[in-house]
């Protein structure tokens, strides 16, 4: 059976990019050009046309991409029913999630579900949010812990955990903007911001900064929570992280500041599939939710 291989071919068809999809199947670029040879030999087709630039789906790795799709999607029908008629649930489900929300947000859910159903494995996948959503929808991970969007996918069921608020912290070392910051009006044109580069967060921020009319002095976009502390840490500017991630950083040297009114929460959940509701392992997690 290549279904890991399938997933590969469809992973690469939705990203035309060789560097992401090898990364996200853990393969080597050079193990999965010979899938795509393999298949291309077998198909007796070129499925796509690269170049130094872009990589493009060809008719017949459109069509065969619509193959590969159906074909897992057979094969997770599959599963769910040998899974439906097990006395006693075994197996593995997959959570993508932040190192953050692996200690924030998921222990007491996964100790619960842990009790419940001892046979199954809980394989934990780290990495930033912004992919966590991708990866559920590309059949690469069960379950994502991720930010809800304000319109969230059709496809995708959402359960919200918590919410998330956002907080301004600045560095506890003498630097240049450190009696500015502790201001009622503070000069949002001349601190340096280092903020999130993307995400529900920077949504959130920028909508903050819009209804202010104001145009912030950004220093640095930076991908993780914990570069931004880092970053604040060591004297670079003010920075703007979920309070969640400030409560259980390691890293103490920064404050958090009184800044009103406050920017909006968000909501992140956990998300999955509507489509593997009916594998059993994956409506006993939801339940425990």
């Amino acid at each position: 059976m290549e279904y890991e291989y399938l997933k590969a071919f469809v992973h690469l068809s939705e990203t035309l990019h060789y560097g992401k999809t090898s990364k996200a199947c853990n393969m080597s670029p050079s193990t999965l050009s010979r899938v795509i040879q393999r298949f291309e030999a077998t198909v007796g087709k070129q499925l796509f046309e690269r170049d130094n630039r872009s990589v493009q789906l060809t008719d017949a790795g459109l069509a065969f991409q619509h193959y590969a799709k159906d074909a897992l999607a057979r094969w997770e029908t599959f599963q769910d029913t040998l899974a439906s008629k097990a006395t006693v649930l075994r197996g593995e489900i997959s959570m993508c999630c932040t190192i953050t929300a692996s200690y924030g947000v998921l222990p007491d859910i996964l100790v619960q579900f842990r009790k419940s159903y001892p046979q199954v494995n809980i394989k934990l996948l780290t990495g930033d949010s912004q992919s966590a959503i991708q990866k559920v929808t590309a059949g690469e991970a069960d379950f994502a812990v991720a930010a809800m969007p304000d319109k969230i996918p059709a496809r995708l069921a959402f359960q919200p955990i918590t919410e998330i608020y956002l907080r301004f912290v600045g560095p506890t070392i003498p630097w240049p903007f450190q009696d500015k910051v502790r201001t009622k009006n503070i000069p949002w044109e001349e601190v340096p911001l280092i903020v999130a580069a993307k995400g529900m967060a920077r949504t959130r921020i920028d909508t903050w900064f819009r209804s202010k009319k104001i145009t912030p002095y950004i220093y640095a976009q930076v991908t993780g929570n914990e570069s931004i502390l880092a970053l604040v840490n060591l004297g670079f500017g003010l920075g703007i992280v979920p309070q969640l991630v400030f409560e259980t950083n390691m890293l103490r040297d920064v404050e958090v500041l009184d800044v009103r009114p406050e920017i909006l929460p968000y909501r992140v959940g956990i998300c999955t599939q509507k489509r593997r509701m009916n594998n059993p392992l994956i409506r006993a997690f939801w339940n425990i939710l």
